[in-house]
């Protein structure tokens, strides 16, 4: 189904909707759909590099609307809802750790989040579960979210469909090294 759910996704790009599309994505992916808005993000960009940062955009937008839709989940309706979202993922030993991040490191769980491969529809709704101040929520995901789209939009302007097989089959391993100089940086800052 996951599969499907990719392809069904990727096939927006060969339509005049696609940034609409891309728009959607990035929204549900925040909030409960399991498909990242980057596949669409990079096969719109390959095949118009020159409106890579439009959907980069684009992707930030609707990513940080999702993501207030999900911490409003978490907020108003996680007996409901968040918790079927949480449970169809199998992400309940996760909730728990993230209530730990996010006691420890308040913001920057939530930016590291938005960054990385994690599940950030996790992280949006159980800010609203935990009740992490809004502003404090939208400003990192807006910064973490627009960084990730902003990144790939550079790559992807710079070299287009040359580096798009790598970043297919290299995604996670390259935003985990940079979530590791960007936690070093953290642990840094908190030590001096």
């Amino acid at each position: 189904m996951l599969k499907r759910l990719y392809n069904w996704t990727l096939s927006w790009a060969h339509t005049p909707y696609g940034w609409q599309a891309l728009c959607v994505v990035a929204f549900a992916e925040a909030s409960f759909f399991p498909v990242p808005p980057d596949v669409l993000l990079v096969a719109l960009a390959v095949a118009l590099p020159r409106k890579a940062f439009f959907y980069a955009g684009v992707s930030s937008v609707g990513s940080v609307a999702g993501g207030i839709a999900g911490y409003l989940i978490g907020l108003y309706f996680m007996d409901a809802v968040g918790e079927l979202i949480i449970d169809a993922y199998g992400l309940e030993d996760s909730y728990h750790r993230i209530q730990e991040l996010y006691q420890r490191y308040d913001a920057w769980a939530v930016g590291i989040a938005g960054f990385t491969p994690i599940p950030y529809k996790l992280f949006t709704i159980t800010a609203g579960a935990f009740r992490i101040d809004f502003t404090v929520f939208v400003i990192a995901s807006a910064v973490s979210r627009s960084a990730r789209f902003f990144l790939e939009a550079v790559i992807l302007y710079r070299y287009g469909d040359a580096i798009r097989e790598f970043i297919d089959r290299y995604f996670n391993l390259i935003t985990v090294f940079i979530t590791v100089i960007i936690l070093a940086v953290v642990i840094i800052y908190r030590w001096l």
